[in-house]
């Protein structure tokens, strides 16, 4: 058999088991937004965020192609890792956020 046949693909786990999610130990401390911005900047501040904590958790779970992380893989690992569950928008943000960190 050649050897680029044993080689895994870039997208396979080379694990022989499951791997467990590290969860974080102690959340980081928050700080106030600065203010006087309008209420749009927040919200999409808040979404970055999120889409970043979300995108990070996939990424620490295997997930590591946009598009392996289907909506329904990115809800529940919200619901893993304790936040609410993201919308469509914040969805697609952490697959943009997955293709533009390779």
């Amino acid at each position: 058999m050649p050897a680029a046949a044993l080689k895994p693909l870039p997208t396979q786990s080379t694990s022989k088991r499951a791997v467990l999610m590290d969860l974080p130990y102690e959340p980081v401390e928050k700080r106030p937004l600065p203010p006087g911005r309008p209420r749009e900047w927040y919200v999409t501040h808040n979404r970055r965020l999120k889409a970043m904590r979300l995108a990070i958790a996939l990424l620490d779970s295997g997930v590591y192609v946009p598009n392996q992380a289907r909506d329904e893989k990115i809800r529940s690992t919200a619901a893993l890792i304790g936040v609410h569950p993201p919308s469509d928008t914040t969805c697609h943000m952490v697959r943009a956020l997955m293709k533009y960190a390779r």
